[in-house]
């Protein structure tokens, strides 16, 4: 694991970014996704150029079930997409430095639209497992914030606005995109907690109290950077199980992928139209 200061202070940067145009020659991606927990197969559905994190310097590798751990460059629908299949997370012991690191990449080679996917805990009892949701908004209940440390002046201003992580006008786009396809979505806010265990009911009353709809262990870190780095975003949970208390099942990471598995078929045509109209 690298430690903290080299991505503070941008050491792997230049040399990531070499690597990965040699490997993709004059593919220029504008648009980003990051596939979460039991949706990555969206990628397998392309003729693409795969790079393993493990080969990109400054780049960890994925150790949760449900992510792969590459980048994957493709072209649908007549745009050039980065699609990072798979995640690395906070809770592994990672710095939000490290977690965060792929976007300020994304943003060097180009993209300028990112949209951002999870599985994620249902808080409202009317947000069904199995639905989608259109994130409009978040809570950083992970006590840290990704832009800690030296400020990168080619990537963002030191104190970037976040009255609109979420685009607007990207939420529109998906909400056509679900109705078009008839595919049952919600609208809601999201929050993001450290992980790895999962929350107490307690803990999600008070984040039902709070606004929230929704509850998971990332999104939130990227989407600030994507913001900081004028990245557009927009945020997809997979709501796949209800959190702690909203009924008394208790929970467990494969619901999470068995529910994600179930929905995976929706969730790569809503993401396919997506693309077809932004």
């Amino acid at each position: 694991m690298h430690s903290l200061h080299l991505y503070q202070w941008g050491y792997n940067m230049e040399s990531a970014i070499k690597f990965i145009r040699e490997k993709i020659g004059d593919f220029m991606p504008d648009t980003g996704i990051i596939l979460g927990s039991g949706l990555g197969d969206f990628a397998d559905n392309f003729d693409s150029i795969k790079i393993p994190y493990s080969e990109i310097d400054g780049f960890e590798k994925s150790n949760v079930q449900g992510h792969k751990g590459q980048l994957v460059f493709a072209e649908i629908n007549g745009k050039k997409i980065i699609m990072m299949q798979g995640r690395y997370h906070y809770y592994e012991g990672y710095s939000l430095d490290a977690v965060t690191y792929p976007v300020k990449v994304m943003k060097k080679l180009g993209v300028k639209t990112l949209i951002i996917t999870n599985a994620a805990g249902a808080i409202s009892g009317d947000y069904l497992p199995g639905e989608l949701m259109f994130i409009t908004d978040h809570l950083n209940f992970m006590g840290t914030n990704p832009l800690i440390g030296k400020n990168d002046d080619t990537l963002g201003t030191r104190f970037p606005d976040m009255s609109e992580v979420y685009s607007k006008e990207l939420i529109k786009t998906a909400v056509n995109a679900a109705e078009k396809l008839n595919i049952n979505y919600q609208k809601g806010v999201y929050v993001a907690t450290t992980g790895p265990s999962y929350e107490t009911p307690a803990e999600i009353n008070m984040y039902r109290i709070l606004g929230a709809n929704a509850v998971g262990m990332s999104t939130v870190p990227e989407a600030i950077v994507a913001n900081y780095c004028g990245i557009k975003v927009l945020g997809i949970s997979c709501l796949t199980n209800y959190a702690a208390g909203v009924n008394d099942t208790p929970l467990n990471h494969q619901e999470v992928i068995d529910t994600a598995d179930k929905v995976k078929d929706n969730f790569k045509k809503l993401l396919t139209e997506i693309l077809n109209q932004i």
